[in-house]
């Protein structure tokens, strides 16, 4: 038989933060996607995407290291480049540095969605986020969010 720890329990103050970050957790993502799919025709994978591609040197990058930043599985960003090729946004092609990578590249096309979609998304998060937070409480929420990050997300993975 196998002995167990009590559970620690939370206080109050740890169960009312603890409820906040999980309602943040849940709904930011939904109102972004939300203001993406309204706005723009496309989700918050689908942006997420675009945007670090365009963000890359010759805006072309290796999809495992995009699923790993942009906090897809393979499986699950294989299925959002099909949906950016298709809309003719992103091209994919083999790593000529190394054949058993795939590159994902934007297009002019893809460049242009992205541009076109980025302020409305910056106004989106300015209004879901920094414009409810005085400064020095966007700093702490940065500081306690890359804490609780590095101790949740898996050793050796590249995040955003």
């Amino acid at each position: 038989m196998t002995k167990t720890t009590p559970a620690r329990w939370l206080d109050p103050e740890e169960d009312r933060t603890w409820r906040s970050v999980w309602t943040l957790m849940t709904w930011l993502p939904v109102r972004l996607d939300a203001q993406l799919r309204a706005d723009a025709g496309l989700g918050l994978a689908e942006y997420n995407a675009l945007s670090q591609i365009s963000e890359a040197p010759d805006r072309s990058m290796r999809l495992s290291d995009l699923a790993a930043g942009a906090n897809m599985t393979l499986s699950h960003l294989s299925r959002v480049t099909s949906r950016l090729e298709k809309a003719g946004w992103v091209t994919r092609s083999p790593d000529p540095e190394d054949g058993r990578y795939t590159l994902g590249r934007l297009t002019d096309a893809g460049w242009e969605k992205v541009a076109a979609v980025a302020p409305g998304h910056v106004d989106a998060v300015r209004a879901c986020v920094f414009d409810n937070l005085s400064d020095e409480q966007a700093r702490a929420l940065g500081e306690a969010a890359a804490l609780v990050a590095e101790a949740v997300v898996p050793s050796g993975t590249v995040g955003p």
